[in-house]
Parts: C-alpha cells; structure tokens; sequence
C-alpha cells in the first residue's frame, strides 16, 4: 500500500498508512476511475447519493498541526430526496437565525470574553430570565418534597480523593491551594450533599431524603470544546440527591419521572426521548450493585409504560443512568435531564443509616436533574423560542413608546402602573419618530408595546399591539393588566 501511493504521490495516505499498527487491514475502494484509501463501504454508484449540496469549505492543517500543510477541506449533505435536503437546508438556516449566541447579543441578554473563557457574564435582560427559570423550578420541587441546601465551592482534595472523584475526574476538575493545603474548586455536589447527610444520625424513618441546590460548578472543559452557553467551564446545576433504601428506588425514580415531565411540559417542550446508560468499562462496585441498580431502572421505566432505549457502557463510574433528551421546535435533540443510581459513593464518604432492625447501613443515592445546567438550558431556551419568550419568562413583558415627548410623563406614570403589577417594563422615551421606536420593540422581541400619543392621554387609555401584530388595541390601563394576568 505504501508503495502504491508513494509512486502516486500521495504523501499524506502515504502518511496515513505509516501510522498504522502493522498488522492493520488496509483497503481501496474505486468509484469509476478513482481509487481511495477508505475503511469504506461506499454507495455502489453515485446515483445512490440522491440530491447532495456543497455547504462549506475550510482550510485544515494536516493532523491539526499548525507545522504541517494546510489542506482544504470541503463540506456536503445528501439526502434521498429533494423534498429532504430542501427540508434539511431549512432546518439550518432557520438554527443560524436562531443561535443563542447571535440572539444574546441582539437582545442584550449575555455576552463572553477571553479573559473569562467559558463562563458567562450576564446582563440584566438575560439575568431576569435565568431568575424566573430558578424560580420555577424551586417552586416545582418544593413542591415535590425537596429540601434545598447550599455548599461550598472549594472543598480539600481528601474530600474528592475519596469519593472517587480525583482519580475518575481529575483532568476536569480545577485546583487551587491555601496554607500549603490542596483545594479542589466542586465540579458536581454530590460529596458535599453526603457531608450533609452525615451530620446527626439518620433513621430509616428519615428516607427518602430529597437534597436539593442550585450547586456552581467549575470544569475545566478544553477550550477548543467551548461553545456559547452550550459548553461552559462555570455553570450551575439543578442538583438534587435522593438518599434512600434500596426498596425505595423504583417509586423515587417514577416520582421523578413525572416531575420532569410536567415540568418540561410547562416548559413547552411535549417530546421526550430517554435512553437507559449501562456500567462502563472503567467503574466502582461490584456487579452485583450494577445489577440491581440496572434491573431497578429499567423496571421503573417499564413500569411507567414509557418507550426507552439501551445505551450500553455509557453510565458514570459509580452507576447506571436513565438520561432525558429534549426535541425542541426544530428536531434537534438536546440530553439535559438525568437520573444515576448510586450505590458506591454513600459508602466510600462514610454515609450511614439506622435500619428497621437497629443495624447501621449505607443508603443508596440518586443523582438527578432536570435542567442540567441553567446555563446551557438557556441557550436551549433561546433557541426554542427564536428569542420570542412566553410572557412569563421575558425580559421585557412590556415597552411603552411614546409618539412625543410631550407625553413623557403619562408614560411614566403607566409604565409605574404597570410595574406594580408585577411585570416588566421598559420605556422609550427619545425624541425619535415612532416608526423607528416600533422597530426597536420588534427587534427586542418584547411581548406588548404600549403606544402613547395625545388622543390616549387626553382619553386616559392606551394603544396596545402585540408581538408579532400590526394592528393595536384601544384600552383601559386596568383591562390590559388584567388581560396579562390572564396570560400568565
């Protein structure tokens, strides 16, 4: 093979070839009368390709190093059918218009810089958002019986050398020291939550115990990975642990099960795609642990009547996990919800029960999550949504405009009205003409604008046009409030 290219002048399969084991199988696959170095199998002609586009083209560095040549590298899609691809180019476009990062700074919602790579400075429009986000859930899992803590950031090194952590997760994590001590700043909650457990002595009768914090966590994600709110280096965690017996399991998981769902409903996302993740290769327990743990899930699942899927070898090191992906309104999949039984880390932190019978045990823990991260589920958020969000989660509910600044003061006075109330309100009172501050609502994508001129002053009404709409409504200030409290 190194002959055949080399007399062709194919350095870089030349190359290829070089690089592999000496025992590898090496083939060639031919398309009319071109011949490539391919694992293959290719189509048996082009006419199986269907309707393809050219998309893209970059320039790469051979093996990604900036000493080697640079190559060009050129990207295409194909479909069966032309109704597809077009579908699929769509599908696309529409993604560039909604990405989170373009809309972010469009709607003054966040930004990033290189001084701080992967972590998010958040501006008041987006803040406001992220707020009523935290809230919603506090209220739903208050509800569900969750208690919420708070924990440190950093913790000793003992801590996450212990629970398994620092050998299973130390490339991720990011260290810091004090007084020649070692800190590791928390990557996840979980060893901080058994410490909790652990203060006073716990009765069976105290489980299940449902902890829950908006945890901040550092990862040291690589900075090529990074990407928006999608992949960030600080985020925080709608954590919550569950530490209970092991007959507890199957009911926790399909509490859990609905609480997610009503939640994702409310939400606005109605599909759901779940997969069951195995033991991987590289794990902590015995495997009669991952046997129970795995029966357990899948027999919750099944008994919930939901359709799943096997994900073989890709739970975490200490357990199997159910994890829940979203479809939002252009297909694409996002995983954000999970739930991980734990049979190892309770006992490895020294965490204890009193039995029924007087004897002392280990409880199980579930890991689990609705959102994930907020940081990332925003961006997921922004993107569902075109920046166009539901009353309840905008920034700005509501902008009162005025046609003069004559009329500055009435628009003041109902802006003050309308604030009370409980929603958010912005003004534009500058000496522009109204077309222009009309544009300025619809790119902010503000869910109602108030239109104030003379005739609604003298009147003592207001006009009101809707996102999305071209005609306004003439009304009282208290019918509008109460038409938003109706919304919400």
């Amino acid at each position: 093979a190194i002959d055949k290219f080399a007399g062709e002048d194919e350095i870089f399969k030349v190359d290829i070839i070089k690089r592999l084991p000496e025992d590898a199988t090496i083939s060639l696959y031919a398309q009319g009368e071109f011949e490539d170095l391919c694992r293959g199998p290719h189509v048996p002609s082009t006419g199986a390709l269907g309707n393809f586009k050219l998309t893209a083209v970059s320039g790469a560095y051979w093996k990604g190093d900036i000493t080697n040549p640079m190559l060009q590298r050129i990207y295409g899609v194909s479909f069966p059918t032309e109704k597809e691809l077009k579908s699929y180019l769509n599908r696309i476009e529409e993604a560039k218009k909604r990405d989170h990062r373009k809309l972010g700074k469009e709607l003054g919602l966040f930004h990033i810089q290189q001084e701080a790579p992967g972590m998010v400075f958040w501006h008041q429009r987006g803040w406001s958002i992220y707020r009523k986000l935290e809230e919603f859930i506090r209220d739903r899992i208050s509800v569900a019986g969750y208690h919420e803590v708070r924990t440190p950031m950093i913790a000793d090194q003992t801590l996450w050398q212990k629970s398994g952590h620092a050998e299973k997760f130390a490339e991720g994590m990011f260290f810091t020291e004090s007084e020649d001590k070692p800190y590791a700043i928390k990557p996840m909650n979980c060893p901080c939550h058994i410490e909790i457990f652990k203060q006073g002595l716990k009765s069976y009768r105290d489980l299940p115990l449902r902890m829950a914090e908006f945890g901040s966590c550092h990862r040291n994600e690589p900075s090529g990975t990074l990407h928006g709110l999608m992949r960030v280096r600080a985020f925080t965690q709608d954590d919550a642990h569950i530490f209970c017996t092991e007959e507890q399991i199957q009911d926790e998981i399909k509490r859990f099960v609905d609480l997610l769902y009503n939640i994702y409903d409310k939400l606005g996302f109605d599909k759901v795609l779940i997969k069951l993740s195995t033991r991987p290769d590289k794990r902590v327990g015995t495997d009669e642990m991952w046997d129970a743990a795995e029966k357990g899930l899948m027999q919750a699942l099944d008994d919930k009547g939901i359709a799943w899927e096997l994900n073989p070898g890709e739970g975490a090191f200490y357990g199997p996990k159910i994890e829940f992906s979203l479809l939002d309104t252009l297909d694409r999949v996002w995983q954000c919800g999970t739930i991980q039984v734990d049979y190892s880390t309770p006992g490895r932190l020294g965490a204890e029960y009193v039995a029924s019978d007087g004897s002392k045990k280990t409880p199980i823990m579930l890991h689990r999550a609705i959102l994930g991260s907020l940081e990332r589920f925003m961006g997921i958020l922004i993107e569902h949504h075109a920046g166009k969000f539901p009353l309840w989660l905008s920034p700005i509910q509501v902008m009162v405009l005025t046609v003069s600044e004559n009329q500055n003061p009435y628009a003041e006075k109902i802006a003050q009205a309308i604030t009370e109330a409980g929603f958010s309100v912005e003004t534009d009172l500058r000496n522009e003409k109204i077309g222009y501050k009309v544009r300025e609502f619809n790119s902010l994508k503000a869910n109602y604008a108030i239109i104030l001129g003379q005739n609604e002053e003298t009147e003592q009404n207001i006009s009101v046009r809707a996102r999305g709409a071209k005609d306004t409504n003439t009304m009282g200030l208290d019918e509008f409030i109460a038409q938003l409290k109706g919304e919400l």
